[in-house]
């Protein structure tokens, strides 16, 4: 069994379509005006994104992407940095990682997973 979808409730559909589009590869498979949108990625997630009004998640909640290679999160931070977002550089903490405030509400943690020595 694994989890394969997720619904987020984001106060610019459109925006975040677009974020997961350019920066985490994923493809739009549906879209109802400026209200729903549904994308996927290549591992068989289904990921929703639904309008609302008034967009509150807790304080810790995030999603997040786990890349393949330090290098790659840093590209991925580079690219968020220069396209205007507020991103602090990655950090060793449980992973290589970071966190971006994505359009529509919500926070998305990027890193690759540290590898242990065994």
């Amino acid at each position: 069994m694994k989890l394969n979808h997720l619904n987020l409730t984001v106060t610019d559909v459109n925006a975040a379509r677009e974020f997961f589009e350019k920066y985490f590869d994923l493809q739009t498979k549906s879209i109802h005006g400026d209200s729903f949108a549904v994308l996927t990625d290549d591992n068989g997630l289904l990921l929703a994104l639904m309008k609302g009004t008034q967009v509150n998640y807790p304080k810790n909640f995030h999603i997040g992407f786990s890349l393949e290679s330090e290098e790659r999160v840093n590209e991925i931070n580079q690219r968020l940095k220069d396209d205007g977002f507020d991103v602090k550089p990655p950090q060793r903490l449980h992973g290589w990682t970071f966190y971006v405030k994505a359009p529509g509400g919500f926070t998305v943690e990027i890193l690759c997973r540290m590898r242990h020595i065994q």
